[in-house]
Parts: structure tokens; C-alpha cells; sequence
């Protein structure tokens, strides 16, 4: 099959990617700063709400590299060809996976793609594409839901991931939102780990207006989850928001140290479990599932933030995620303003990919 001489070529790349997950992506201070100053910047120049239009044209915008290396390849690929045969599906296969759908993904992908064509009697290659369109859409659809925050306040939601993959921006405009939603937000500094990450994030907290609890670094992160939550009772927030660690999955010990603040969190919700957001960066391709499975092991991971998919041709990433580890997908990034962290919709997803 094509796929398998694709597996040949690729193998060792993709090996010595996975690989290379072990050295931290740490970011220096001066490009946190800097990531402060651009998105700032960038907020102040766009229209922070938008319209409709607008905003999808920027998702239109953000996915354009995918778009190109993605659905252009599809369809030349279907444009080449005269006829419906096997070879055509082997080929398609080869573009999914450049695409990093994902092999298990790709598979499961296009059998059901060949079953759908197969029943429906398609003859022209040009008809395949809205049914790859359609079951990628079925695919997202069954693996996505909106954050909801509870009525019980305040609401805590945890957010991890590996440094570097936008996991303190993440947080950043998510303060943001809500707090542009008239709620009351408080963030937790609990990476006490990584030098400068406690004034990285108190940077952040006074740019976007809300309130910050943190500690000496070294302190026992769980602690700082616990007063986190003390202080957003007694202060009456809506909303708390952890931050954790950049956990290497290959530390052992920090991934225990995950689960200990996972343990305390659930403790003082009493019964209630806290939202949990795994940020992902979608540049790094198959790393991201790697990250997604082995995090979701150490806590009870709710939905995923896929970040800087506006600067890469990777984005089929996504599909993987919500295909092989149920994972709802609830945010993408695609841009460096506040408001460019989009709730996930499926289907203006599948229309700024295919259709624009």
C-alpha cells in the first residue's frame, strides 16, 4: 500500500521528534515578554469583538497552511485522477497522513470514505470530496463540546501542558474572555517549577485586570491550587484558573506532582471536578496526541486547546486528537489577539478548511 511506503520514509523523523519531547520548551523571559507585547499589541489594533464576518475570515485566515497542505493536495490529487481505484485511496491516505491526521485516523478515515462511495455508487473522483468533507465534519461534530462553566461557583478550571505551547497566553485570554463576560476571575500561580514563570503570569494578570494568588517560587504547587480556591470563595470570584507546571511527560516526578494538585483540587470542590485543559501546540503535529494521551493518564483531562494553528500547515492534528482519544476539542488558537482563542464549532471548522 502507499501508506506503508509513506510509514518507510517517515518513520525516522517522526521517531526523533517524539524523541526530542524529553528537552523542555522552555521560553526565556524575553520572549515571554515579548509574546506579552505582541498580543497586546495585536489586541489593540483588531476589533476586539468583531463581526460574524470578520471573525470567521480570520479563521478563514489562520487555517490557510493547513488549507494548503491539506484539502489543495486532496484536490489535485482527485483532479489527477480519471477514475475510482484503489490507487486513488492509497494516495489519499499518503496526503492524510503528510496532513498529520494521524496513521490510525487515516485508516479508519478513508475506509469509511471507500464504504460511503462504494454504496453510493461513485464513479467520479470529483464527487469523493464532499464525503471526505462530511465524514471529517462527523468526526469533529462527535468529539466536541463548549466549555460550560457550572452554576456553582466559583468554577476551577486547571490548565496544563508542556512549556512553550502557549500555555500561559492560553490562560491570559481566557481570563480575558470571561472577564470581558462581567465575571470575576482569580488566577493560580502553581508553576513554581520554571524560573520567572510566577512574574510571567502576574504580568499577565495585571495587563488583563484580574486578581493573582502566588507564592515563593519552589512552593509546593498543590498548596498554591488550595489558596487559589480559598481566595476565589472568599473573594467572590466566578471563576479560578490554575496554572501548572510545563510537565514533561517524561518526568516522572512532575507528573506526579500533576496528579497531587488534581487531588487537591477535587478535594475542595467536594464532588464536583474541575475543568481540566490540556494546551497543545498544533506546529508540533503527532507530538500533540503524544502529549494529550500521556497528560490525560496522569489527570482526568476535559477538553483541549489547540494553539498557533494559524502558523502551521499541521492542523490535521485536530482530527487526530478528537478521532483517537475522544478529547472534545473546546478551543483553537488562531491568532496572537485576545479574542483570536475561538470556541471550537465543527462546522464553521470544516467550512474555513474546505470551503473557502
Amino acid at each position: 500500500m502507499g501508506i506503508s511506503n509513506w510509514l518507510r520514509r517517515r518513520g525516522r523523523k517522526e521517531e526523533k521528534e517524539t524523541q526530542s519531547m524529553g528537552i523542555d520548551a522552555t521560553q526565556s523571559r524575553e520572549e515571554e515578554q515579548q509574546e506579552i507585547q505582541d498580543v497586546t499589541a495585536k489586541d489593540t489594533e483588531e476589533n476586539k469583538h468583531g463581526s460574524p464576518r470578520g471573525l470567521f475570515a480570520r479563521l478563514k485566515k489562520g487555517l490557510s497552511r493547513t488549507r494548503s497542505s491539506f484539502v489543495a493536495r486532496v484536490d489535485s490529487l482527485l483532479s489527477s485522477h480519471k477514475g475510482i481505484d484503489e490507487e486513488l485511496f492509497e494516495e489519499l491516505e499518503e496526503v492524510l497522513i503528510q496532513a498529520d491526521v494521524g496513521v490510525d485516523t487515516t485508516l479508519r478515515l478513508v475506509d469509511e470514505v471507500r464504504d460511503k462511495v462504494k454504496a453510493q455508487g461513485i464513479t467520479d473522483p470529483e464527487e469523493v470530496r464532499p464525503i471526505l468533507r462530511q465524514t471529517v465534519l462527523e468526526i469533529l461534530s462527535d468529539n466536541s463540546a463548549p466549555l460550560v462553566l457550572p452554576e456553582e461557583t466559583p468554577a476551577v478550571i486547571m490548565v496544563v501542558g508542556v512549556n512553550g505551547a502557549g500555555k500561559t497566553t492560553t490562560i491570559a485570554k481566557l481570563a480575558y474572555r470571561f472577564r470581558s463576560e462581567g465575571k470575576r476571575v482569580i488566577l493560580g500561580a502553581a508553576d513554581t517549577f520554571r524560573a520567572a514563570a510566577i512574574e510571567q503570569l502576574e504580568i499577565w494578570a495585571n495587563r488583563v485586570g484580574v486578581e493573582l494568588v502566588k507564592h515563593q517560587p519552589g512552593a509546593d504547587p498543590a498548596a498554591v491550587a488550595y489558596d487559589t480556591i480559598q481566595a476565589g470563595r472568599a473573594r467572590g470570584c466566578d471563576v479560578v484558573i490554575i496554572d501548572t507546571a510545563g510537565r514533561l511527560q517524561t518526568k516522572t516526578n512532575l507528573m506526579k506532582e500533576l496528579e497531587k494538585i488534581g487531588r487537591v483540587v477535587e478535594r475542595e470542590l467536594a464532588g464536583r471536578s474541575p475543568e481540566v485543559l490540556l494546551v497543545v501546540d498544533a506546529t508540533t503535529g503527532q507530538n500533540a496526541l503524544s502529549q494529550a494521551k500521556l497528560f490525560s493518564e496522569a489527570v482526568k483531562v476535559t477538553g483541549v486547546v489547540l494553539t498557533k494553528l494559524d502558523g502551521t500547515a499541521k492542523g490535521g492534528i485536530i482530527i487526530a486528537i478528537a478521532e483517537e482519544l475522544g478529547l472534545p476539542v473546546k478551543f483553537i488558537g488562531i491568532g496572537e489577539a485576545y479574542d483570536d482563542l475561538r470556541n471550537f464549532d465543527p462546522e464553521e471548522f470544516v467550512t474555513a478548511l474546505f470551503d473557502a
